[in-house]
C-alpha cells in the first residue's frame, strides 16, 4: 500500500512562506529552502529589534531634549535633576515632544523646574 501523505497541508505551508517572503531578493522569495531560511532569520531580527526600537526612542527623546534644554542655557543632566528635586515627574517621551512641537511649555517646565530648588 503507498505511502499516504498530507500534501495539502504541506503545499499550504509552503504557499504561506513563500507569500511572506514576497520582495525578496532572488532565490530568497521564490526556492522553498532559501525563502524558508530567510523567513525564519527574519523572525529572529523581527523580535529582537522590537526590543532595541523602545532603546532607539529613548536615546532620540534624551538627544531632544538635551537641544532644547542647550537652547535654554542649561544641559540635559542638570534639567533633569532639577525636575527630579521639583517633584515634577513627567517621562521623557512626553518632554521630547513638548521640546520639539511646544518651546514655551517646556520652557515653563524649566523655569518650574529652577525656581523650585
Amino acid at each position: 500500500m503507498p505511502r499516504s501523505v498530507n500534501h495539502v497541508a504541506s503545499k499550504a505551508r509552503r504557499k504561506k512562506v513563500l507569500k511572506q517572503t514576497k520582495g525578496y531578493f532572488g532565490a530568497r522569495k521564490n526556492v522553498w529552502t532559501v525563502a524558508k531560511n530567510t523567513w525564519e532569520k527574519g523572525l529572529t531580527y523581527a523580535f529582537r529589534d522590537r526590543r532595541n526600537k523602545k532603546r532607539n526612542f529613548r536615546g532620540l527623546w534624551i538627544q531632544r531634549i538635551n537641544a532644547a534644554a542647550r537652547m535654554e542655557g542649561t544641559s540635559y543632566s542638570r534639567l533633569m535633576g532639577d525636575l527630579h528635586k521639583a517633584g515634577i515627574e513627567i517621562n521623557r517621551k512626553v518632554l521630547a515632544d513638548l521640546a520639539m512641537n511646544n518651546m514655551e511649555a517646556f520652557k515653563a517646565i524649566l523655569d518650574k523646574a529652577k525656581n523650585c530648588q
